[in-house]
């Protein structure tokens, strides 16, 4: 059996100062981060008895992690394991690298995320051409505030244009309603959408039909319900009508998966991979279907851990976050990022 784990330890803290982060700042006490070293530490010996099945991790703590080298040293451990197929991370890059000469780097994939209000373009770009230069996979994503557009615009520019660069959505302070899909509107998304790897120009803004052939995808779609913003439709303000419909366009020039992150899909009763082959695990080893369902399914600490992984339907009405919606059956996701769903790099990227 295929399994891949989402862990998110204890970890809180960060070096970054977000204002839309809860974890801006925040420290812990030398207790609080010697008990995440344990439960990690306990995480990767137990992955290490998982050798009858292949295995992918994908670390997506509350804070940093890459700063504790605990999480460099668990990184190693895990891609140095015949069975683990993948061992991946969120973080925002600000660590040295040295440590992926450790790893078995092949195994190894990176989700970076760029900070505009917390590092330098140049910085941060000079991390990526080390991850580059040292054969590391890796995605680079941001925020999508209207404030950090122009950067964004320049990142795009600047990275090689085989390395995938992902927008998330703005959404806080927006509904939760369904939006409309472009897995709805349009058929399934394939490589082939992103043959243009965000340019701009026709190529990336183009789908494959169920049929093989192309057809043009819209060139904005309606990402947001209707209703009462903070300022209104193209309001500079935070609030549920954040994006005009040229935004979008131009962020989907930019990223053609943006407007399947600019949506909360209707999941209810969906077939989701969720809790079958993908599980949520936290520092004591509790099993949940995904990060977003907080219901406990089991622990993988426990002897009939393997009892609690069976197919269930969504029991929330949307999903709106990558790690939770690329699991739908029914957006058809993996045949976009293929073996780099964990890191988020569609088929086509480096």
């Amino acid at each position: 059996m295929n399994l891949s784990i989402l862990y998110r330890g204890p970890l809180s803290s960060c070096n970054y100062g977000c204002d839309y982060c809860p974890f801006a700042k925040h420290t812990e006490t030398a207790e609080e981060l010697a008990h995440d070293r344990a439960c990690l530490e306990r995480f990767v010996a137990w992955a290490g008895t998982r050798g009858t099945a292949s295995l992918g991790v994908l670390f997506t703590p509350w804070g940093e992690a890459l700063v504790r080298k605990w999480y460099q040293s668990a990184l190693a451990a895990l891609t140095r394991m015949p069975h683990v197929t993948k061992a991946a991370i969120q973080t925002n890059l600000s660590c040295k690298l040295d440590w992926v000469e450790e790893c078995d780097k092949a195994k190894l994939a990176l989700w970076c995320t760029f900070h505009p209000s917390e590092t330098t373009r140049e910085r941060f770009l000079a991390k990526c051409r080390e991850l580059l230069d040292r054969g590391v996979r890796f995605s680079v994503g941001v925020v999508g505030l209207k404030e950090h557009f122009a950067e964004i615009e320049a990142l795009r520019r600047e990275l090689p244009s085989d390395v995938y660069l992902w927008v998330n959505a703005y959404k806080r302070g927006r509904g939760k309603e369904p939006t409309p899909s472009p897995s709805v509107r349009s058929p399934a998304l394939s490589a082939e959408l992103l043959a243009g790897r965000g340019k701009g120009g026709e190529q990336a803004l183009r789908i494959s039909t169920a049929s093989g052939g192309l057809q043009e995808a819209p060139r904005a779609f309606t990402p947001l319900p209707l209703g009462r913003g903070a300022g209104g439709v193209g309001s500079l303000g935070r609030g549920l009508l954040y994006y005009t419909p040229e935004m979008v366009a131009d962020l989907t020039r930019i990223d053609p998966l943006f407007p399947v992150n600019d949506t909360y899909h209707a999941s209810r009763g969906e077939a989701c991979r969720a809790g079958q082959s993908v599980i949520s695990v936290d520092g004591d080893g509790t099993v949940r279907r995904c990060h977003f369902i907080k219901e406990p399914i089991g622990n993988i600490y426990a002897a009939d851990f393997d009892a609690c992984l069976r197919e269930r339907p969504c029991t929330n009405d949307t999903c709106g976050c990558h790690i939770g919606y690329v699991h739908l059956d029914r957006l058809k996701l993996y045949d976009t990022f293929g073996d780099g769903v964990l890191e988020r790099i569609p088929l086509g990227y480096r």
